[in-house]
């Protein structure tokens, strides 16, 4: 079973359809660069590009990097400040012609890292964290989400935790591996003070170079490792809760 899939970052809106059975693309996937102001239409046109680009018909999951609550965007951290209270479904589904289900983007990828990937039968208290533009976060007890966490906005240090240790501030900043792994060791000491997940899965387009910045993070007791399906657990759990899974 195919389903599209669409992940909306805060650089770049990739899509491709889904392979659901085995949890990966079907096909290599095609990106286009996010418009800057990212306001509700300019992205819902290179939302229209990327589902174009494959001549799709059908539903299309899409993931929105905010808070998704009955197909609205409630906040808008790394977008346009229009995304607040906007009907995100109704305008997506619109602009593509097809039937849209909108979730959380590290919701999504949680999702299907739990099913398919790092996560994949694990119990107790899981944690996905994707290190991007911003930080997003899905949180899971027993394999069950909690949705629209937003740990990224932690207070770390008088700053929102992502604007320390999200992938961005490493590149705005020039940071080395080594001192961007001391801010994310940091920040996930604070988030397992407060949550004591069993598992970090640490995930976003960064997770393909885990292996020059896990080794380096300490005093975090729970494991840490990289999601399976790296940049591409967006679009895969974007097709998931378009196909109700």
């Amino acid at each position: 079973m195919e389903i599209f899939g669409v992940d909306i970052g805060g650089s770049g809106i990739k899509g491709a359809p889904v392979d659901l059975d085995r949890g990966e693309l079907a096909q290599e996937r095609h990106k286009v660069l996010t418009p800057h102001p990212a306001t509700p239409a300019s992205v819902a046109d290179g939302v229209a590009e990327v589902v174009g680009h494959f001549d799709w018909k059908g539903p299309v999951g899409i993931t929105f990097p905010g808070v998704v609550t009955g197909g609205i965007t409630r906040t808008a951290a790394n977008v346009d400040k229009g995304w607040i209270d906007t009907d995100a479904r109704k305008l997506l589904s619109e602009r593509i012609g097809q039937p849209v289900t909108i979730l959380n983007d590290a919701d999504a990828a949680g999702v299907a890292e739990m099913t398919f990937g790092a996560g994949r039968d694990r119990k107790g208290t899981v944690i996905m964290l994707t290190l991007g533009t911003g930080i997003g976060s899905a949180v899971f007890t027993d394999g069950q989400l909690v949705p629209n966490t937003e740990l990224g906005h932690l207070e770390l240090h008088g700053h929102d935790a992502e604007k320390r240790a999200s992938t961005k501030a490493k590149e705005d900043e020039d940071l080395s591996w080594h001192h961007w792994a001391h801010r994310v060791q940091k920040y996930l000491v604070h988030v397992e003070m407060l949550f004591s997940p069993e598992l970090f899965i640490i995930g976003g387009g960064v997770s393909r170079k885990a292996e020059k910045f896990l080794p380096l993070i300490e005093n975090v007791r729970a494991e840490i490792v990289p999601a399976q399906l790296q940049n591409n657990a967006g679009i895969v759990g974007a097709a998931m809760a378009a196909a109700g899974k």
